[in-house]
């Protein structure tokens, strides 16, 4: 897979894909990440990438000029092809759609992703109409530029990659992952790290020491019984959910089961008991 970042800064990502999972997944051969200096496609002695807004207002807004040559000179599928060729065009911009773990997985699919960070006021609208094939947003604020954004993008997406992680199925079972499927035989047995969150939030963790400060841990995991341990962790992915995140409680499909439990929660009045 190829990622190339079109940015005015492109020294910004010197540090961000030189660690962890990231570096491991470039230095295997995973994935190969280029960025592409906006200011190396202008055609005038000062390397102008911005103007003034047409009709008045705040700020600059990047040209779009630069950023079509840009994406030309990465020889890059005509709009109707790009599906076919397993390419996409993204440009980054607080007016996108919201980037969440399925858009993760379905760029994940593809083999080239070229990603245009947005900077200053804006971008010409021409850039998203004649060149892009979506424009994303990573939350409901305002960044100074794509440059954070895309480093998300690509570390979300990167972790999906057959080979990325040690463990193959610490990208399935977590946090908005997919439905858990239990292998055979494992009903009976030790119960898993992880399970398949299907939509919901993940549970809480531990690990040692079983009292920390005073703190110890749930009962529920000391006491060995495997289906025991499998009903806390239904129970506090459903609580953390409907804490923190309970929007996505309307997207997801939920048994009769996680109904009662949802219900007890509610009728707590304080969930953090």
């Amino acid at each position: 897979m190829r990622f190339d970042i079109i940015t005015i800064f492109p020294d910004f990502f010197t540090g961000p894909f030189d660690y962890g999972i990231l570096k491991r997944a470039r230095s295997a051969g995973l994935v190969d990440i280029a960025t592409q200096d906006l200011r190396g496609f202008t055609h005038d002695r000062h390397r102008t990438v911005d103007d003034r807004p047409f009709g008045g207002g705040e700020g600059m807004v990047l040209k779009a000029q630069p950023i079509y040559d840009a994406v030309q000179s990465l020889q890059i599928a005509p709009k109707a092809e790009r599906q076919r060729q397993k390419e996409t065009v993204i440009l980054l911009s607080a007016q996108g759609q919201p980037f969440n773990q399925s858009m993760a997985q379905e760029l994940a699919e593809t083999e080239r992703v070229v990603i245009v960070c947005g900077r200053y006021e804006g971008v010409d609208e021409r850039v998203n109409e004649l060149l892009c094939d979506r424009e994303i947003s990573i939350g409901d604020y305002v960044l100074s530029g794509g440059e954070l954004a895309a480093a998300v993008i690509v570390d979300a997406v990167v972790r999906l990659l057959p080979g990325a992680l040690g463990n193959p199925d610490s990208s399935r079972f977590e946090s908005f992952g997919a439905n858990d499927v239990e292998k055979d035989g494992e009903a009976d047995g030790p119960p898993r790290s992880t399970y398949g969150a299907g939509g919901l939030l993940d549970y809480p963790h531990y690990t040692r020491p079983a009292d920390f400060m005073g703190v110890p841990i749930p009962e529920a995991l000391a006491g060995g019984n495997h289906e025991t341990v499998r009903r806390w962790r239904r129970r506090m992915a459903l609580k953390k959910t409907l804490e923190n995140r309970p929007d996505l409680l309307e997207k997801i499909e939920i048994s009769d089961e996680d109904r009662e439990i949802l219900a007890e929660l509610r009728g707590y009045g304080d969930l953090k008991r």
